[in-house]
C-alpha cells in the first residue's frame, strides 16, 4: 500500500494535529517518499517513537524529481511486497505537493492508496473563511511579474463573482506583504478577501474583511505561511 502521511503545518503542534493512525503507521513503516529527506528524519526522529532512524529508506521526491525514477522506486517498492508512505514537507501529501505524482503512479501500476487524516492548510483556510465552501478553485501561485500578476489576480475577482466561487492562492512568504498590498490596489472596495496565516501555530490569524476594511486593518505577514481567498 502508498500511505499518504500528514505532517504538521507549524512547529512544536505534533501533539496536537497528528492523530494515532498516523503515528501507528510511521512506526510500521520503513520505505518513504518524501519531498526533503533532511528535515523528514528529523521530523521523525522528533516524535519519539521508537524508530531508528537510520534504519529508514527515504526517496526523494520534488517537483523536479523525474517521473521515472520515481515509478521504478515505486516499482522495486511493490516487488518487495512492502509497504511506502508519501510525506510532504508540511500538511497532506498529494495537496499543492509532488505527492501527486507518487499517487497517479501507483494506481498505474496497481498499489492501493491510503490517504491518512491530517492538517491541510487550504481546506482548513476556507473552513475558517467563511467564505463560499460548496464551490471553490486552489490556483497556486501567483505569477511573480507584476503585470502578469495584475492580470492574474482580476481575472480571479472577475471569475469570483461570476461564479460565486471562492478563489484561493498562496506567495511565497517573504512576498507576502507585496501580494497583500497588491490586492488592495487592484481589487475592488466590495471584494471579501481572508488571510490565513501560520495555520494551527501559536500565531495563527485568520480574519476576513471586506478589501475596503482590510485598508485600516493591515496585518505583518512577512516570512509567515499564509493562504489568501476570495470572493
Amino acid at each position: 500500500m502508498l500511505f499518504l502521511i500528514p505532517t504538521v503545518l507549524a512547529e512544536n503542534t505534533a501533539e496536537q494535529v497528528l492523530n494515532p493512525q498516523i503515528l501507528h503507521i510511521l512506526a510500521e513503516t520503513k520505505y518513504f517518499l518524501v519531498e526533503n529527506v533532511r528535515t523528514t528524519r528529523r521530523t521523525i526522529a522528533g516524535l519519539k517513537l521508537g524508530i531508528v532512524i537510520d534504519d529508514l529508506i527515504f526517496y526523494e521526491l520534488t517537483k523536479d524529481t523525474p517521473e521515472a525514477e520515481t515509478k521504478a522506486n515505486l516499482l522495486k517498492i511493490k516487488d518487495l511486497n512492502i509497504n511506502v508512505g508519501v510525506i510532504s514537507e508540511a500538511g497532506c501529501p498529494g495537496i499543492a505537493d509532488p505527492g501527486a505524482v507518487a499517487v497517479g503512479i501507483a494506481h498505474e501500476i496497481g498499489m492501493k492508496v491510503v490517504p491518512l487524516v491530517g492538517p491541510n492548510s487550504i481546506v482548513m483556510a476556507l473552513m475558517a473563511s467563511g467564505l463560499n465552501g460548496q464551490s471553490f478553485a486552489f490556483t497556486g501561485y501567483l505569477p511573480i511579474d507584476k503585470t502578469l500578476k495584475t492580470k492574474a489576480i482580476k481575472a480571479l475577482e472577475q471569475e469570483a463573482k461570476r461564479k460565486n466561487q471562492t478563489q484561493i492562492f498562496m506567495e511565497t512568504p517573504y512576498r507576502n506583504n507585496q501580494l497583500f498590498d497588491d490586492l488592495l490596489a487592484i481589487c475592488l472596495p466590495d471584494t471579501l478577501l481572508c488571510v490565513a496565516a501560520d495555520i494551527t501555530g501559536v500565531d495563527e490569524f485568520i480574519q476576513t474583511y471586506s478589501i475596503k476594511n482590510w485598508k485600516q486593518h493591515k496585518p505583518e505577514l512577512h516570512k509567515k505561511p499564509c493562504i489568501f481567498l476570495m470572493l
